[in-house]
This record gives C-alpha cells, structure tokens and sequence, in this order.
C-alpha cells in the first residue's frame, strides 16, 4: 500500500504541483489547504508523513506542529517561505524533521521526503543490541532513548545524530558527514539543520553546551560525544 502523504498549503499551485511529483513516485497525497482541515485530516486518516507550510491562515503551521509532536513522532517537512532561515529554524526546534525553502523544486521535496521516511522505518542494526554510555541507553530495534531510566522522546532525525554520535565517543564529526547520516548524502547549505537538531538534543538530554555531559561542540569543525565510552 502507499504511504500517505499529508500536503498542508494554502497555495493550490503548490498543492497540486506536489500532489503530482508525489503521485509519480508511487505516494498516495491527502491535501489541506488551511490548518484547520490539515488537522481534521490527519486525526481521521493518521498520515505516514506531513509536507507543512508554516504561513497558513487560522490555525498556523507552528500550531498544528506542536499539536501532533505532543502525540505522534510522524515524519514532518516543513516549508518557510521567507529568505531568512528564522521560521525554519523555529520548525526544526519545535520538532521538525527537515525543512525546504519556498521557491523549491518539487524533485527535492519528494527526494527528502523518501529520505525521511526511509529513516524513520530503518531496519535495527543486525544483533547490535543496545548502546549504553552511563545513564544513557539507546535501542536500535525499539528506537528508544531511555535516560536515567526515564524515556526521551525523540524524532527520528535526532535518535539518528544521537545514536551516530554516541557509537564514536571522541569522534568529531563534521557537520556535512552528520547530514549523511540523516539524508544519506549531503545537501549542501543545510548544515543549519544539524545544529539545530544538536540544541534540540542537549535540551531534552538536559545537556549544558558549557558544560557538555553528552554533546561537545569542536568549534570550527563540528560535534563530538563526551560520555562515558562504555
């Protein structure tokens, strides 16, 4: 069965433009032109992913991201129309899993979309069982983050940068091989992304920046895991 995409714009141009790329690549797109229907649509259909335009009229993207974040992990994409990064930055730390700015090609929106969804069914890594580093567990099957024996709820695009960075304790990696991880190639000018997704994982591991227990940033180059190795 195909998944189901869930299309939120008010631009109708845009709607069916990527109603269109997403039925070729053998997608099946539930459209909503305002935020009220794209939340009545996504409470009766429940979508296996969301393309979101944050400027909506009414009930905005923010809101509906923060509704369905309290109670779903479903992959979201968020679209900004404006020039700046600020609106995308907002989406990612509010719990977004990628971001595209408006004027886009619609190819690059159905590309990430495959990506994000591609992440979020990973099969587990064969036998690896758990990584543990201290009060810090990650289950590859369930992927689950438990800390101090509480869960940490996660988006599939910060388990994946936390269970990269927690496998190499003292590794740094730099911000173009941490986006391989979540699209499997690097797209370049994104790299805002990553440190967004590494704020968003130092809040909820209650990770001071300062004084790192988990996540050190190397300034210059990028991130490293501080934890205990074992």
């Amino acid at each position: 069965m195909a998944d189901t995409i869930l299309v939120v714009d008010d631009e109708a141009a845009v709607r069916q433009v990527l109603a269109a790329y997403l039925e070729r690549a053998g997608y099946r797109p539930v459209l909503a032109r305002d935020g009220a229907e794209a939340a009545s649509l996504f409470d009766t259909g429940r979508p296996d992913a969301v393309i979101l335009d944050l400027m909506l009229p009414g009930l905005d993207g923010w809101e509906l991201l923060r509704r369905w974040r309290a109670e779903s992990a479903v992959p979201v994409l968020v679209l900004t129309a404006r020039t700046e990064e600020t609106d995308a930055i907002v989406g990612l730390r509010m719990g977004a899993d990628d971001y595209v700015r408006k004027p886009f090609s619609p190819g690059e929106v159905v590309a990430r979309m495959d990506a994000l969804l591609r992440r979020a069914r990973r099969p587990p890594e064969a036998a690896t069982g758990p990584l543990v580093r201290g009060e810090l567990r990650l289950e590859s099957e369930s992927r689950q983050a438990i800390l101090a024996g509480q869960p940490v709820e996660l988006t599939a695009s910060e388990f994946d940068l936390l269970m990269a960075l927690a496998a190499h304790p003292g590794r740094v990696f730099n911000r173009e091989i941490l986006l391989s991880f979540l699209r499997g190639e690097s797209f370049a000018g994104y790299e805002r992304t990553v440190d967004t997704h590494i704020k968003n994982l130092r809040r909820k591991l209650r990770d001071d920046p300062q004084r790192p227990r988990w996540i050190e940033t190397v300034h210059g180059v990028g991130y490293r895991f501080v934890g205990p190795p074992a």
